[in-house]
């Protein structure tokens, strides 16, 4: 009796023991299957669609890559005549890309065509039952970050030791082109950048959307720019220093970007084609043949030709007191008589006349006499309006705070 009681509690047992292993099993077979993440772009779940990625190359168009996926001419005239009014299928671009989104079932029939001229704009063509097309735009976000430190080579190579888009070198040196001669600028001249970057769907960068503050240090004295609008316009804002004083000169420090020096203003000076001694009234400027020459400040052009000395050459008068001349051009693109503005590109560099080499000879007048214009203390701006002071100093109160912290912390290091 108790053997068979005894075997009769070891069959419940294995039963038990079965029923607990088979409901393991079921659960491991559901953590198994547990449904892929989605996969969400231009408002689909791509997971419900066979996707097909790729870009536009030579020779193809819009009716050429839907005609691929079993499309006859005349489907793709109808197409093409029905989506006219929202995408122009003459628009598409070699290099920009496309998707499409074909059916998972056996026929693998196309439904979208999705094309993107851009990084934030895309068109989705639906091909289904009846065509429609519609444009769409990608959220943007915009993050601040705030960095200091110190150059290492050009700027753009420092902004880029910091994973700082190198494209904001140039809004920096626009934006201190009248005060910093960057030509000056040596290694281990410390700076402060506040900045906006642009993100798509929050988390593909997009590069840098402005500049809120920023200093560099340049001939032992930091240099602050704060860009400011009365009326809060983007389109009108200008930038000032910490006191309120606009950046803005009536001169750009010189007539290039980002080039050498390599011959200053002498009263004597060996010069290198003619091997004698002579005054050089000028300032040298090494580029490379064909960079664009800017007018430094807004003037008209007093005279555009050719002398043997000077190869081809513009001279700009300003006002009744300042005059400026551009030497050895390749090509001169403006003529005698034209009003032009700060910064608009006079001529290409060149090696015409006496030079050794492509560069421009750069000279400044001052009541008719040649002078420095390194030297010169030249006249600003118009500055702000007192009535705005008290808003300026406000505004930009806790931006120069996080600047100037940032770097104290980044060099107390």
């Amino acid at each position: 009796m108790k053997l068979k009681i005894f075997r009769i509690i070891i069959a419940i047992l294995a039963l038990t023991s079965f029923a607990v292993s088979c409901d393991q099993s079921k659960e491991e077979a559901l953590v198994m299957e547990k449904p892929k993440p989605k996969l969400i772009d231009f408002g689909f779940n791509l997971h419900d669609f066979n996707v097909e990625n790729d870009t536009v190359k030579s020779g193809d168009t819009f009716g050429s890559l839907i005609q691929k996926q079993n499309l006859n001419g005349k489907q793709v005239y109808d197409i093409v005549a029905q989506v006219k009014d929202t995408f122009d299928v003459r628009s598409i671009r070699i290099g920009n890309p496309y998707t499409i989104l074909r059916s998972k079932n056996k026929t693998h029939k196309i439904q979208y065509f999705i094309y993107q001229p851009d990084k934030i704009n895309y068109y989705v063509i639906d091909l289904r039952d009846s065509v429609t097309a519609y444009k769409k735009t990608r959220p943007l976000t915009f993050k601040t970050r705030t960095i200091a430190g110190a150059l290492n080579g050009s700027l753009s190579e420092t902004l880029a030791n910091e994973k700082v888009d190198p494209a904001l070198a140039a809004k920096i040196a626009k934006i201190y082109a009248w005060s910093i001669d960057f030509f000056k600028l040596q290694k281990g001249d410390k700076f402060g950048l506040t900045f906006t970057e642009r993100y798509i769907n929050d988390t593909v960068y997009d590069g840098v959307d402005s500049l809120k503050a920023s200093f560099f240090e340049y001939k032992g004295k930091k240099i602050y720019a704060f860009p400011f609008s009365p009326d809060g316009s983007s389109k009108k804002q200008q930038y000032y220093d910490e006191e309120g004083k606009t950046l803005k000169n009536f001169f750009l420090k010189a007539p290039l970007k980002f080039v050498n020096i390599t011959s200053r203003y002498s009263k004597s000076r060996f010069h290198p084609v003619q091997k004698r001694w002579k005054a050089h009234n000028g300032t040298d400027y090494a580029a490379p043949t064909g960079t664009p020459i800017m007018s430094t400040a807004a003037g008209v052009v007093e005279q555009a030709g050719y002398t043997t000395g000077n190869g081809n050459f513009v001279k700009v008068k300003h006002d009744r007191t300042y005059s400026t001349q551009y030497l050895h051009m390749s090509k001169i693109l403006v003529k005698r008589g034209q009003r032009v503005t700060q910064g608009q590109i006079i001529g290409k560099v060149g090696s015409t006349g006496l030079a050794t080499g492509p560069h421009v000879c750069y000279r400044f007048w001052k009541n008719g006499v040649q002078v420095d214009a390194l030297r010169l203390s030249l006249p600003t701006s118009t500055p702000m309006d007192a009535k705005y002071k008290k808003q300026f100093l406000e505004q930009i109160k806790p931006l120069k705070k996080v600047l100037d912290s940032t770097a104290e912390l980044k060099f107390r290091r």
